[in-house]
């Protein structure tokens, strides 16, 4: 074909183009199906996210004599008992998985209760905020060892100051986050003997601004959460700074899995305000603006996130927390979460993806 034939050709097809535009619309067949302007696809109305829905009737009712106060901690031990370590009396509490009470100890023994976590030998460790001291006890609450001098602060090898977590290698090595009154992560052998202590009060690297929790991974690194400083802080045993998780989530409390998943409950990203008088010892200066369930992998990826109604004071419905302290799971990936405000603990039951949704 010639250069002026492509041409002629060319004219040819946009001018039949041109005058298939303009048919009239009645030039159309008659019995095409006409679609409507405002519909939608038929999207598939399943869930693919996991999602919590609280368990209203977890425990089941306690006895007058057991109470719950605040409820900073919860721990799960690998019979998937439920340990609550709340600001009341008895301070330890032990539950079954459907909610029946098992034991209770530490009646007139706690301070202000804190953080409680379980070795490898299944010992329970308990922080005390009030006495600043961290105990190793047996299962039925016997003292093992004590860490700190009971009834006394300070920031040197033989005390604490409002400890507030534990963490265990499967060594035998102790972390404690000595984090309310001091601004450290302090090392013990597993004799309970002084190793070394980093940090101070701060917002540079390997500073604090209250230490309020800390976990071990599978790789002996420690996770910390720098509450005040809106970050998670990665280190070595050894003290050295890792990595640093900035302004993802404020960091209350982890909880970590076998397979390494970092829980962490909290809430998003704070700023200081003016302080609420109603809330003295409220962090940042007021209570949290909302509730969340976070998960993260070891290089700091969030791989799922979920949020929880804020409950108002003294108005807390089932499903909603308020200043959520403590998050453990469940073999079965269910959630307890105890809070400050609520003075309770929760059970949320996980709900698979995969299910037919509601269509809306």
């Amino acid at each position: 074909m010639t250069h002026r034939s492509f041409r002629n050709s060319l004219f040819a097809g946009a001018a039949l183009g041109l005058l298939l535009c303009n048919i009239p619309a009645s030039a159309a067949p008659k019995d095409a199906p006409e679609k409507p302007k405002s519909a939608l696809p038929d999207y598939p109305q399943i869930n693919v996210s996991v999602s919590y829905e609280v368990d209203p009737n977890w425990p089941q009712p306690r006895p007058e004599n057991v109470k719950w106060g605040h409820v900073p901690s919860i721990s799960i031990d690998k019979q998937d008992n439920v340990w609550i370590f709340t600001r009341a009396e008895p301070p330890v509490q032990v539950y079954s998985p459907e909610g029946k009470l098992i034991r209770t100890w530490g009646q007139g023994t706690v301070g202000i209760a804190h953080g409680l976590r379980f070795d490898n030998e299944g010992n329970v460790w308990i922080g005390d905020a009030g006495n600043h001291t961290v105990r190793k006890c047996t299962p039925e609450g016997k003292v093992l060892l004590t860490l700190g001098t009971p009834g006394e602060r300070g920031l040197d090898d033989h005390h604490l100051n409002m400890p507030t977590d534990i963490a265990i290698s499967p060594q035998g090595e102790i972390f404690v986050s000595d984090g309310y009154g001091n601004s450290r992560v302090v090392h013990f052998d597993k004799t309970g003997k002084f190793v070394k202590a980093w940090g101070a009060l701060g917002i540079s690297p390997r500073q604090f601004s209250c230490v309020h929790s800390i976990v071990l991974d599978s790789k002996g690194r420690l996770y910390v959460a720098d509450r005040n400083n809106v970050r998670i802080q990665v280190y070595s045993q050894e003290g050295e700074l890792l990595d640093s998780w900035n302004n993802i989530v404020t960091p209350w409390t982890f909880w970590i899995s076998d397979k390494d998943e970092l829980w962490v409950c909290g809430s998003s990203p704070e700023t200081w305000r003016a302080r609420d008088p109603k809330y003295p010892g409220a962090p940042l200066g007021c209570p949290p603006k909302d509730q969340l369930f976070m998960r993260l992998n070891t290089d700091g990826k969030i791989q799922q996130l979920w949020t929880i109604p804020k409950g108002e004071d003294d108005k807390e419905k089932p499903g909603d927390l308020n200043w959520v302290h403590g998050i453990a799971l469940d073999s079965k990936g269910n959630i307890f979460a105890g809070d400050i405000i609520g003075k309770r603990v929760q059970k949320f039951v996980r709900k698979e993806s995969g299910t037919p949704g509601t269509p809306h």
